[in-house]
């Protein structure tokens, strides 16, 4: 299941999100032609990544901030930066633009100390902005569980979007990663998965004083617990539907 967009878009321009896919975006493309060359990828990647070892040993601690700006791969790159464009949009406008960033980054943040305390005396750096939007993924699932979310669901060769009450989407992308975590270490899957899991707990409890704040329970009864903007209207596509004989 792939998220596409949710149903509730934001009415005001999300400049710090798009300035984060920017960023993200301009530095990949900045240090790309050093992932041609092995030696030179984990030199720069040793420099500005999240190395558990190093930091244990009082070093690196840059490297908190600057991997979350940092990729291994397109494939990486797109997939998280399409998970920060449907998520990220909602909350900057409820937090505004120096909150919001200041929310992306505290997620960040403590989703590379999470990394840290899981994998201790790894030297594999982690880079990506994977901790920082689970952050994201989880304000948006305290704020707005009932929002539905449009998912493009694939198997073999069966593809159809179907929208998904946001509940249901982040609570089974975070149990994968529970299940993943607790099953196979970073280095052997090549995935921070408890990066994900720290960032989305701590994306849940920097944005509790905000729900608080907006009445908890009696914000949800509000907006039905969706973003508090009008249903935005998606129209099939005019393409025609071949059936099956």
């Amino acid at each position: 299941m792939f998220p596409i967009r949710d149903h509730n878009p934001a009415t005001r321009q999300p400049w710090v999100t798009m300035a984060l896919i920017a960023v993200n975006i301009g530095l990949f493309l900045a240090y790309f032609p050093f992932l041609t060359n092995p030696v030179q990828e984990y030199a720069y990647y040793s420099s500005w990544g999240i190395v558990p070892r190093e930091i244990m040993a009082g070093r690196g601690w840059p490297g908190l901030a600057t991997s979350m700006f940092l990729h291994g791969g397109w494939m990486h790159l797109l997939g998280n930066m399409l998970f920060l464009w449907v998520f990220a949009d909602n909350l900057e406008e409820e937090l505004g633009h120096l909150g919001f960033l200041g929310f992306y980054l505290a997620c960040g943040v403590a989703a590379g100390l999470v990394h840290v305390w899981a994998e201790p005396a790894s030297l594999q750096p982690a880079v990506g902005a994977s901790g920082a939007i689970a952050g994201v993924m989880g304000g948006y699932l305290l704020l707005f569980p009932r929002a539905k979310v449009d998912v493009l669901l694939y198997f073999i060769i069966f593809f159809r979007i179907i929208p998904v009450p946001a509940w249901i989407v982040l609570g089974i992308w975070f149990a994968l990663q529970v299940f993943n975590g607790t099953a196979v270490s970073a280095a052997e899957a090549g995935v921070a998965y408890w990066e994900h899991i720290g960032g989305f707990v701590a994306g849940i409890v920097v944005m509790l004083p905000a729900w608080i704040g907006r009445g908890g329970r009696a914000f949800w009864a509000r907006s039905a617990g969706a973003p508090p903007h009008p249903e935005a209207v998606y129209t099939r596509s005019a393409v025609p539907v071949v059936r099956r004989r």
